[in-house]
């Protein structure tokens, strides 16, 4: 009897260049879902929904036009069960399939979930790998074996010298340093305009009836007539190549920048791109430094060596760290954080201006940049002592390319510290002065940057000495830190009083803010 293959395509492993695909073979059939299970499991913006479902699609189309077999499951089919396992069950024994393969998930629910569908199918099945990323699932475990630290600049460092990424003589980095991150930390100047950002023009409109037909409840906004992100190959390519002309030569300064109305500056905004595999991060980093090498004279090597770090560095970082700590990092809770979000977190209503701009951006285009999530949205979560568990399922589901394995580890990890130092090695957790020197944002906010305490005071100012007072017994050795127990210790016993009681207000009051 013929093997008859049912090969199944997750909706972010639209990665046409696979080696599944070289080849067509009337015996394979590729199954692509739109399901509830996925679109359920976290509130997602609308945006990330119609995302997802548009690539799918376009990927659908390219391999029909490749002769390849697809059954596509539309959320509103009549045969859809809408879970992976009701599905695959159901194709199988309708097409009379006997044999089942699958990529590697990046989730590790889903990891569980396929391993399950095989364990208990009465066909053979085979897993392949999704060839995308540089590293494989548990490179970060081996790297880092017999050890307690897992310092990304290690990892970051093995990854450019295993992949000759910048580097010179054969283990040495290129311009005598490994980390330029110094030189990227200014502020957006007065009357700075930057590059205008590469929107798309996708018509969406039947994508979105379709969700609202399904009653998938979503939040935030959408133009679905004027899509503007990259819902295919072609587009994701486009951006890149944007980026590299447009952006790069100023990303690395203005990367940490904040400026109202100002939503992409210098990014290039291909995370999305990446995360689903339209796009390969060795194809960004190549395009990048193919970018810089023409171009010295215009691109410092700064600019260039912050972007590949993010790449390169931090998100296969981040990946590995979820390998290595899942399933039991979903859990940490290092300070036991136990308060609910506000409720202008689903508005952007507050009069805070950094938050107001950084969640209406957020609501409104589906994106922030990292440090509008980790200095603003993160910061003041932090403070609040809003539980890591709500924070987690505020930033998958608001952000189009929140995707768990590198959201968790940034959100649980690196913003809110939840891990107790496995990501980051303090708490990023700031007063209004970061803020001010990183954005214009304090510039006509309600609240003044300046005051501690009384009316008006900025709550970030007495917010973040309450946390410091409050996690003492946990930070006082952090040897990050420990300056700031100093001053602490040293302020006056009133002024101390005041910016708890100020801080206690702030918290008991805090969806009026």
């Amino acid at each position: 009897m013929t093997q008859k293959t049912l090969r199944l395509i997750l909706g972010d492993q639209l990665n046409s260049n696979h080696s599944w695909y070289k080849t067509v073979d009337d015996s394979i059939v590729y199954t692509i879902m739109e399901i509830k299970s996925e679109t359920d499991y976290a509130l997602h913006h609308i945006q990330k929904v119609m995302a997802f479902f548009a690539a799918m699609q376009y990927f659908r189309q390219y391999l029909i036009q490749r002769g390849h077999q697809v059954i596509y499951m539309a959320i509103n089919d009549v045969d859809n069960l809408q879970s992976f396992d009701a599905n695959c069950d159901s194709l199988i024994q309708k097409h009379q399939f006997t044999h089942f393969e699958y990529q590697q998930p990046d989730e590790y629910r889903l990891d569980e979930l396929l391993k399950k569908i095989t364990n208990q199918s009465k066909i053979t099945s085979k897993v392949f790998d999704t060839e995308h990323f540089y590293s494989h699932r548990h490179e970060l475990q081996q790297l880092f074996e017999g050890k307690k630290m897992y310092l990304m600049e290690t990892f970051y460092r093995y990854m450019r010298k295993k992949h000759q990424v910048l580097i010179v003589d054969g283990d040495k980095p290129l311009n005598d340093k490994w980390n330029f991150d110094e030189d990227n930390r200014q502020k957006l100047p007065n009357n700075h305009k930057p590059t205008p950002p590469l929107c798309f023009e996708n018509d969406l409109t039947l994508i979105a009836s379709s969700i609202e037909k399904a009653n998938i409840k979503t939040i935030g906004f959408v133009d679905s007539k004027h899509f503007l992100w990259p819902i295919n190959r072609q587009q994701s390519l486009e951006l890149l190549a944007y980026f590299c002309e447009n952006c790069l030569p100023l990303f690395g300064t203005f990367q940490d920048a904040m400026a109202p109305n100002e939503w992409s500056l210098y990014h290039s905004r291909l995370s999305f791109s990446m995360n689903i595999k339209l796009i390969s991060p060795k194809e960004v980093v190549d395009a990048a430094i193919e970018t810089y090498q023409n171009n010295t004279s215009k691109i410092a090597y700064h600019q260039l060596e912050g972007f590949v770090r993010q790449i390169i560095g931090w998100r296969e970082y981040m990946r590995g760290i979820y390998w290595l700590k899942m399933p039991d990092y979903a859990a940490l809770n290092y300070f036991e954080n136990t308060q609910s979000l506000p409720q202008w977190f689903w508005t952007g209503k507050t009069k805070m201006n950094c938050l107001k701009c950084s969640i209406q951006q957020s609501l409104q285009y589906a994106y922030a940049h990292h440090i509008q999530r980790l200095m603003v949205t993160g910061n003041f979560a932090l403070l609040a002592g809003v539980h890591p568990d709500a924070v987690d399922a505020w930033y998958l589901g608001i952000y189009i390319d929140a995707i768990e394995w590198v959201e968790i580890t940034n959100t649980r990890g690196m913003s809110q510290f939840a891990d107790g130092g496995i990501v980051g090695t303090k708490p990023y957790v700031s007063s209004a002065t970061y803020i001010n020197k990183m954005s214009s944002y304090c510039t006509g906010c309600y609240y003044d940057k300046a005051k501690k305490t009384g009316h008006r005071a900025c709550p970030f100012n007495s917010l973040y000495w309450n946390f410091y007072d409050k996690h003492e017994s946990k930070l006082a050795k952090n040897p990050r830190i420990g300056m700031m127990y100093q001053v602490w210790k040293k302020m006056d016993v009133t002024a101390k009083s005041e910016l708890l009681q100020q801080a206690d207000y702030y918290l008991k009051n805090i969806d009026d803010l």
